[in-house]
C-alpha cells in the first residue's frame, strides 16, 4: 500500500475587502471614498483638479474595477478601445513617489508612484512614471514608463 501525497492546495487571495463611499479611499488620503475618489467616479460633475488627483482616483478605480472610468479618464488619442481589468489582482497600497507640474497653471504633467499588489497570491509592484495632460478642461492619462530600480 502506498502512501500518497495530498495535492497542494493552491492558494486564492483573499478577496479585498468591499469599498464604499463611507470606507478608507484605496488612494491613501485621509477621506472617505466617497468624498475623494468616488466622487470622480461617480460622473456627477466634478473632475481631479490636479494630475496627482487623477492618479489617485485612477488607482482607486483599478481597486475598485471601474474600467468605464480609466477609459473616461484616458486621452482620446492613447485610449484602448477596450479594457479588461484582471480580477484576480487586488491591489494593495499606493505610494506617491514624485509630482511635476500638473496643477491648475499647467497643460501637462507627471506622476512617479509604487502600487503594490497581489496576483496569484504572490506580491508584487508596480513602479510608472505617468503622463498627463488637459483635454477640454480635464486632467487625463496619456501614458506611463516603467523606470527600473
Amino acid at each position: 500500500m502506498s502512501r500518497r501525497k495530498p495535492a497542494p492546495r493552491r492558494r486564492t487571495p483573499a478577496p479585498a475587502p468591499a469599498v464604499t463611499a463611507g470606507s478608507p479611499c484605496p488612494c491613501g488620503l485621509d477621506a472617505s471614498y466617497g468624498a475623494c475618489c468616488g466622487r470622480f467616479h461617480a460622473g456627477t460633475g466634478a473632475t481631479a483638479p490636479t494630475a496627482e488627483l487623477l492618479m489617485r482616483s485612477r488607482y482607486s478605480a483599478f481597486v475598485v474595477g471601474d474600467a468605464a472610468y480609466l477609459l473616461r479618464t484616458w486621452a482620446p488619442e492613447a485610449r484602448p478601445a477596450t479594457l479588461d481589468l484582471d480580477r484576480g489582482t487586488r491591489w494593495t497600497g499606493l505610494e506617491i513617489r514624485a509630482t511635476t507640474d500638473g496643477t491648475a497653471f499647467h497643460q501637462r504633467g507627471t506622476v512617479t508612484f509604487r502600487a503594490g499588489y497581489v496576483q496569484d497570491g504572490e506580491p508584487g509592484v508596480l513602479d510608472e512614471h505617468s503622463r498627463f495632460v488637459r483635454h477640454d478642461g480635464a486632467w487625463v492619462y496619456v501614458d506611463g514608463d516603467f523606470p527600473e530600480d
